[in-house]
């Protein structure tokens, strides 16, 4: 692997994480799970727990997606020659 797929490989990782945290952040706060309320409540560890889920999710959503965009690049440049 050279500098480049790794890069873009840790960048998709960090805005999959990101992003499937902040996802689950708001959909937390809608049901009413607030993660920065006072204290260690049930919603309060509920909502934590969300975010958590979240970015792996997001995270492996994000490996998957770059899995498939290497295995697209590998056929593209198979097929050039």
């Amino acid at each position: 692997m050279n500098s480049k797929t790794l890069l873009m490989d840790g960048l998709a990782d960090a805005v999959g994480f990101v992003g499937g945290s902040l996802v689950s952040f708001w959909v937390g706060r809608f049901f009413g799970f607030d993660i920065f309320d006072a204290g260690y409540s049930n919603t309060t560890i509920a909502g934590i727990v969300m975010v958590g889920i979240g970015g792996g999710l997001g995270l492996q959503i994000a490996r998957r997606v770059r899995a498939t965009q290497r295995a697209n690049q590998a056929k593209a440049d198979e097929m050039e020659g």
